[in-house]
């Protein structure tokens, strides 16, 4: 489990963070969700660490990951996976090696565990087979694929995953998702991703999040969301479906089925 207590940031004058309080549960895909300026990416960079706030507590199983020394939070880290926005491939590494680099980086596996390791993962991303391909030769779904399975690599704790559909087609968008709750089932993670896909929200989202302007408006499961009475939230979700049908729509008329 990892718990957000009064955690306060700005910069400069502007508070993006304002005594937010958040449990992201353990065994669930918990979202983080807001429009652009509420303060979620913010959110997910003070809980992994990579921004300190002001003030309050990061806990990772009741440990405060901003009082911790080098050595704690580096074994913190070994325990977190992350999946990219962009997904951060390596392009001149094949498949391969862009899996296999966080074990060539935290681990004394030999080359063979390695493989092994490497081949495990990739399979349960469905991408058998897909080691020799580089970035450049596969499409956008199957790098995030790729990402995912080196997020996965280590055999994480915590699942980080920073707008994981940004740029991919809704079909695609789907498998993703569905992928990323199996998961999180399958290998018992803490799952955070920072979105503002609705059809994440309402496929995955076991725990949500709605930041608004820098605080925690709202807080709910994808059954709860749509019985809400928070008028931000519902201008939110409302705007967000329609840009998705719009999105779809378009994509529909490029492919000349409109």
């Amino acid at each position: 489990m990892i718990e957000m207590k009064n955690i306060s940031k700005s910069f400069g004058e502007k508070v993006v963070l304002d005594n937010v309080d958040a449990i992201m549960e353990p065994g669930k895909v918990n979202l983080i969700i807001g429009t652009s300026g509420s303060g979620k990416t913010v959110m997910m960079k003070c809980m992994i660490g990579l921004i300190t706030p002001e003030q309050g507590q990061v806990l990772y199983e009741g440990k405060d990951i901003l009082t911790m020394d080098n050595e704690d939070l580096k074994e913190v880290r070994k325990q977190i996976g992350m999946l990219f926005q962009g997904s951060a491939l390596f392009d001149s590494m094949n498949v391969e090696h862009n899996v296999r680099f966080p074990l060539d980086m935290f681990t004394k596996m030999t080359v063979k565990e390695k493989r092994a390791r490497v081949n495990e993962v990739l399979d349960r991303v469905n991408l058998k087979d897909a080691n020799k391909k580089y970035p450049a030769e596969i499409s956008g779904g199957m790098k995030k694929r790729v990402a995912l399975a080196r997020a996965l690599v280590l055999n994480p704790k915590y699942l980080f995953c920073d707008e994981p559909n940004s740029g991919l087609d809704p079909q695609t968008s789907l498998v993703i998702d569905k992928l990323i709750k199996e998961l999180t089932i399958e290998y018992k993670m803490t799952t955070i991703i920072n979105t503002h896909d609705m059809n994440t929200v309402m496929e995955s989202g076991d725990h949500i999040v709605y930041m608004y302007k820098g605080k925690k408006k709202w807080e709910g499961s994808n059954k709860d969301i749509i019985y809400s009475k928070d008028e931000q939230l519902n201008e939110f979700i409302f705007a967000s479906e329609f840009l998705t049908k719009a999105k779809e729509m378009s994509m529909m008329e490029d492919r000349g089925e409109v």
